[in-house]
C-alpha cells in the first residue's frame, strides 16, 4: 500500500518537498483491531501546526512517518465482534491507503443515510460538527442574532452560515476569497449578504454589509477579519475563534488585530475552542443536521481530489483556498 509521509518540516508555506509517497506492506489487525481500506481522507488546515515541532493540544506530525487526519473506508478484516467485516467506519489515521485502527476508536456510519460516503468527513462529520458546537456552544447563537462568517465558502464556515439560518438569525453575512464564492453563498447556501476579501479592506466591507453591527463573528481567519469584526461587534457580542488560516504559514509575528481593547469596552466574549471537547454533542447535531439533509434544508459542497499521491496537492491547494466547501481525497 501507498502512505504519505513528513518529509521535512516547511518553513513558511509547505511546498510538495515537505511530503514522500512511500510503498510499505499492508499491516495486519491484531486483537481488539481492525483492518480499513480507506475510501476518503480529509485534508483540514489544523494540520498546517502539525507539521512544526512545536507543542500544541495536539502532537505534532514525526518526520519520515505517516501524516494522519479523518478518513472513512470499509472494514476488510477484524479481530472484535463489534465492528463486522463490511461496517463503514470514520477513524482518525488517514492519508494512507489502509489502516489497522483500534475499534474503540472507530465510528460505524451508515452510507444508505448520507447522500455521500465522504459527507461523514465534512458536513456530517467533525467538520460540521465543529460548526454547530461552535456557533451553538461557544459563540452562544440566539434567535435574531446578526451573525458574520470569516472563510464562509470553506467547509466549516458555510455550515455555521446556513445552521445560523435554520436556527432564525436575522442575517448572516459571510467573507470569501473570489466572487464566485462569495455569490455561491447566496445563491445556494442562503446567505444574506456576502463579499470578496480581496476586494476592499474587510473592516469596510463587513460594515457595509452589517450597518447595524453583528453580535456573533465565527472566526476561521483571524487577522485582519478578527479586527474588522471587533470594530462591528455590538455591546456583549460573542466570538468563536474556530482558525486563523491567513496567519498559519507566516514567519512574523501577527500584525492584526490592533483594537483588542474595544473587547473590554464592549463586553465582548471571546473564546477559542477544538471541537474534539465536544463530541458529546455527535448525537445531536447529527440528528438534526441529518433532518435537515432530507428535508433539502442543508447543503454542503465538496472538492474532490483524485489519488492519495495527490493529497499534498489537496493539502497546499486547500491552504491557498482553491476549495469551495470541504476538501476530501478520493483514496482508491
Amino acid at each position: 500500500m501507498r502512505e504519505i509521509r513528513l518529509a521535512s518540516r516547511p518553513s513558511g508555506w509547505p511546498t510538495a518537498e515537505n511530503f514522500e509517497v512511500a510503498d510499505v506492506p499492508v499491516p495486519e489487525a491484531g486483537p481488539g483491531q481492525v483492518l480499513v481500506r480507506n475510501v476518503y481522507m480529509s485534508v483540514d488546515p489544523y494540520m498546517r501546526g502539525r507539521m512544526n515541532d512545536v507543542k500544541s493540544y495536539i502532537p505534532p506530525f514525526q518526520i519520515g512517518q505517516p501524516l494522519d487526519g479523518g478518513a472513512i473506508g470499509e472494514v476488510v478484516a477484524s479481530q472484535d465482534e463489534t465492528v463486522p467485516v463490511g461496517a463503514f467506519v470514520v477513524h482518525g489515521l488517514g492519508w494512507r491507503e489502509f489502516s489497522v485502527v483500534d475499534a474503540g476508536k472507530v465510528r460505524v456510519v451508515d452510507p444508505a443515510a448520507a447522500p455521500t460516503l465522504s459527507a461523514y468527513l465534512g458536513l456530517l462529520g467533525m467538520t460540521g460538527l465543529t460548526a454547530y458546537a461552535g456557533l451553538l456552544d461557544i459563540a452562544q447563537f440566539r434567535e435574531g442574532d446578526t451573525v458574520f462568517v470569516s472563510g464562509a465558502a470553506g467547509a466549516v464556515g458555510s455550515v455555521v452560515g446556513q445552521i445560523a439560518r435554520l436556527r432564525g438569525a436575522k442575517r448572516v453575512i459571510g467573507s470569501a476569497g473570489s466572487a464566485e464564492k462569495a455569490k455561491h453563498l447566496v445563491d445556494e447556501l442562503g446567505f444574506d449578504a456576502t463579499f470578496n476579501y480581496k476586494d476592499a479592506p474587510v473592516r469596510d466591507q463587513l460594515r457595509a454589509a452589517a450597518p447595524d453591527g453583528i453580535d456573533v463573528y465565527f472566526d476561521n481567519v483571524g487577522g485582519e477579519h478578527l479586527e474588522a469584526a471587533i470594530a462591528s461587534m455590538n455591546k456583549f457580542g460573542r466570538i468563536a475563534l474556530c482558525g486563523a488560516i491567513a496567519q498559519y504559514n507566516d514567519t512574523a509575528p501577527p500584525t492584526a488585530p490592533r483594537n483588542l481593547a474595544s473587547v473590554i469596552g464592549k463586553e465582548i466574549n471571546m473564546r477559542g475552542f477544538i471541537v474534539g471537547n465536544h463530541s458529546h454533542r455527535m448525537p445531536e447535531f447529527v440528528a438534526e443536521t441529518a433532518a435537515w439533509l432530507r428535508e433539502g434544508k442543508i447543503t454542503a459542497r465538496e472538492t474532490v481530489v483524485d489519488g492519495i499521491e495527490n493529497a499534498p496537492g489537496a493539502f497546499l491547494g486547500l491552504l491557498r483556498g482553491d476549495n469551495t466547501g470541504k476538501m476530501v481525497v478520493k483514496v482508491g
